[in-house]
């Protein structure tokens, strides 16, 4: 029993970090935790509300998915819970079936979160984290800036007090035409100041006169926003504002989260699954990247199976205890990390203090202003609402920066999740078009050196009965018809021709479409008296290509290096080369 014990402590990820774990650590973690939860406790109510859930399911989503993440994930740092774009992409997926807030919501944000941890697990088990590859990295970057511009606007309705609804911008516009008359300016006056509070506070403790006064900020900078809390939970109580008009979140039950099966029927099931595969989607896309930036700077290795596993069983586990779902948030995993969290014992010291919160301490947050968490949210995701990466991707690269704009439009002008869907699938329509575009040189040699250059861009030496060439992709069926018409037009134009040489340096894979060119091209070529020959194919090229007809009937040669071929060839030419 001992040995069955220790086979199974040896395959569970927290157990290497536990073996080695000491007091010092403990000091480490107990530290970064206080700071984290001085951002969790705000943040979590806010993003509940966000998803249009209770601001006490924000607290649940901070418990019990952590510990299951720190018992199962490779990271150190990587802080799991509530984040605003998944509470956005909740919130998107349930308001059209069902009344934000209802019961029937409630039980439904909880099958989505259990939906999203099954497919997250499968994923992992299946060993499907390849998947991450799929979706481009501005088309990601487009999707969260557009959907941080729909969560700031979202917010309105509680800076200003009118039921503004939508998923997109026109519906946003629609929206605040119809009751922005109605609209309270006691809100919007409160909300405004909270806003310039949560933004102008921490440069002025940041800066140089006050940090030589009194030292280190870094502490009060991370607690600014639960500092607004209490002081806007005090000036709520002492001044009467919910008198005023000012609306507050009322009470929260406390207690630990109930552990229960959501309400699910198959054809809920159904409807749900696209929502859950989205943010599932997105949920392991935002945390591996999360987890990533921080494991390279603690040169720690990372598995995307077990990351996918363990967000799997982090959304499970918030399905079970009457939450949404969740991932890994960038704000509070650099807040970790710079507080000086050494395991994922940080997270779980936090999930342990939100427990403590949620059996004492949630009557204190009755009176707190539903226009606080709208400015907690406001501040900490415009941030993100930077369209400087547009600009960078579009000189880089116009297909990336076409993909990026389709997504953005997409998302706030349709909904983020349609949005996505359009981004993704006109990403490998771009992928398509430029791959059956390749770029294809006619290559020359750069005199005094063995390398060779393309004709367009140096001065190089070439031959009027050879011709080089260089394809920079691999040969499939997209592109075997540009290579093919490449080589008709150069073979026109050079009646002297007697060679073709085709550099394969760039090529890593041939499919059978692209072989069936080859040896069309080769068959057309000697009938002209032209020989096809080719260099520098790379071994898993060459171990298929063995097998083929083609090199059996090949009328040139193959060769190492392309300089060989140069060598070679230009000794039976009228005019020599080398």
């Amino acid at each position: 029993m001992p040995d069955f014990k220790a086979q199974i402590l040896k395959h569970l990820p927290a157990w290497q970090w536990l073996q080695d774990y000491s007091a010092g650590k403990f000091k480490s973690d107990a530290l970064a935790a206080l700071i984290v939860i001085a951002m969790l406790v705000p943040q979590g109510m806010a993003y509940a509300m966000l998803a249009g859930l209770p601001p006490i399911m924000g607290l649940y989503a901070s418990m019990i998915p952590m510990i299951m993440y720190a018992l199962i994930g490779g990271s150190t740092t990587l802080s799991i819970g509530p984040v605003a774009i998944i509470s956005m992409m909740t919130f998107a997926t349930l308001n059209p079936l069902f009344e934000a807030g209802s019961p029937a919501y409630i039980e439904a944000a909880m099958l989505l979160a259990l939906l999203v941890g099954i497919i997250s697990l499968l994923l992992g088990l299946l060993r499907f984290g390849f998947l991450i590859q799929l979706i481009s990295h501005p088309v990601i970057k487009s999707f969260i800036i557009a959907s941080a511009l729909l969560i700031a606007l979202g917010q309105l309705k509680f800076l200003v007090d009118i039921p503004l609804n939508g998923n997109s911008i026109p519906e946003f516009i629609q929206s605040l035409v119809q009751y922005m008359p109605n609209a309270d300016m006691t809100s919007l006056i409160f909300g405004i100041a909270s806003i310039l509070f949560l933004i102008y506070l921490p440069k002025i403790l940041n800066s140089q006169a006050v940090q030589g006064r009194i030292g280190s900020t870094n502490f009060i900078v991370k607690s600014v926003p639960l500092i607004l809390v209490v002081i806007s939970i005090a000036l709520t109580v002492y001044f009467g504002l919910k008198d005023l008009g000012i609306k507050t979140v009322g009470e929260i039950p406390s207690g630990f989260p109930p552990v229960r099966i959501p309400h699910w029927n198959l054809d809920l099931v159904l409807t749900l699954l696209p929502g859950a595969a989205m943010i599932a989607m997105i949920s392991f896309v935002e945390s591996l990247s999360i987890a990533q930036a921080t494991a390279l700077q603690q040169r720690s290795h990372l598995n995307s199976n077990q990351e996918l596993a363990a967000l799997g069983l982090a959304n499970i586990s918030a399905g079970l205890t009457s939450t949404f779902p969740v991932t890994g948030s960038l704000s509070r995993t650099v807040v970790n990390a710079d507080a000086g969290a050494k395991t994922p014992m940080a997270g779980v010291l936090s999930s342990l203090l939100i427990i403590l919160v949620t059996l004492y301490f949630t009557g204190f947050f009755k009176d707190l202003p539903l226009v606080i968490l709208a400015a907690t949210i406001i501040v900490s995701i415009w941030k993100l609402a930077d369209f400087k990466p547009f600009l960078d991707t579009w000189r880089y690269s116009k297909a990336d920066g076409i993909a990026m704009w389709i997504t953005f439009f997409g998302v706030i002008f349709i909904d983020i999740s349609t949005g996505l869907m359009i981004g993704i699938v006109s990403t490998f329509i771009l992928m398509l078009w430029r791959i059956s575009r390749p770029h294809i040189a006619v290559i020359g040699l750069v005199e005094g050196t063995q390398h060779f250059r393309n004709v367009q861009r140096r001065h190089v030496l070439t031959s009027p009965e050879i011709m080089s060439m260089r394809i920079d992709e691999n040969l499939t069926f997209l592109n075997a018809n540009a290579l093919k018409g490449f080589l008709i037009n150069q073979v026109s134009q050079h009646p002297q021709l007697r060679h073709v040489v085709i550099n394969c340096s760039s090529v890593s894979s041939i499919d059978f479409s692209a072989l069936e060119m080859l040896e069309d091209i080769n068959s057309e070529l000697d009938k002209l008296d032209i020989r096809l020959h080719f260099s520098e194919i790379k071994g898993p090229v060459m171990d298929r290509l063995q097998h083929s007809k083609l090199l059996r009937q090949l009328s040139g040669k193959i060769y190492l290096t392309h300089y060989q071929a140069m060598q070679d060839l230009s000794r039976n030419t009228a005019e020599y080369l080398i």
